[in-house]
C-alpha cells in the first residue's frame, strides 16, 4: 500500500477509537448522575461492551500510523516521536487510573469479577457507589485524554519538528 492508504487506515482507525471510547466515556460521566447500582451496572456493561471497539480502532490507529510514517519517511522528524511518546503516556496514565477505579465502582455495583452476568442477587455497597459514582476522576481522565489528544493533532498537522 502507498502512503495515503496507510493515512486512511490510520484515520479510520482513529474514528473507530473515538466512537468506542466516546461511548464509554458517555457511560462514565452517566454514572456520575446516578447512584442506582442497577442503572451503574448497565452502564458499566455498555462501557465494557464499547471497549472492543476501542482495542480494534487503537490496534488500526497504530498500524496505519506507524506504516504511513515509515512510507512517509516522518520517522527522521520530531514530530512523530513525540506524538508517539505523548500517546504512551496517556495510554499508560489512562489506565493506570481508570482500571482500578471502574474495577471497584463494579464491586460496589455488584458485578462479579468471574461472571457477571449470573449473579441475580448481587451484592451493592450503595455507600461505595455514592462516593466513587461521585468522584471527579471521569473529568480528570477527560483532561488528560482531551489534552493528549489535542497535542498529538497539533504535532501531526502542524508538523513543528
Amino acid at each position: 500500500m502507498d502512503y495515503a492508504w496507510w493515512v486512511y487506515l490510520h484515520i479510520v482507525g482513529a474514528f473507530a477509537f473515538a466512537f468506542g471510547h466516546g461511548a464509554s466515556a458517555l457511560a462514565a460521566f452517566r454514572i456520575r448522575a446516578t447512584r442506582d447500582p442497577a442503572q451503574v451496572r448497565t452502564l458499566l456493561d455498555v462501557s465494557s461492551m464499547s471497549l472492543g471497539v476501542t482495542y480494534v480502532g487503537l490496534l488500526l490507529l497504530l498500524i496505519g500510523g506507524i506504516a504511513a510514517g515509515l512510507a512517509g519517511d516522518h520517522f527522521s522528524s520530531g514530530w512523530i516521536w513525540a506524538a508517539i511518546v505523548i500517546l504512551v503516556v496517556i495510554i499508560i496514565a489512562m489506565y493506570a487510573m481508570a482500571t482500578p477505579f471502574y474495577g471497584q465502582l463494579r464491586v460496589a455495583a455488584g458485578v462479579r469479577a468471574k461472571n457477571p452476568k449470573v449473579d441475580p442477587n448481587p451484592v451493592v455497597d450503595q455507600a461505595a457507589i455514592d462516593t466513587l459514582a461521585g468522584s471527579s476522576r471521569p473529568i480528570v481522565l477527560l483532561g488528560i485524554g482531551g489534552v493528549g489528544l489535542i497535542l498529538i493533532l497539533w504535532l501531526m498537522v502542524i508538523k513543528p519538528f
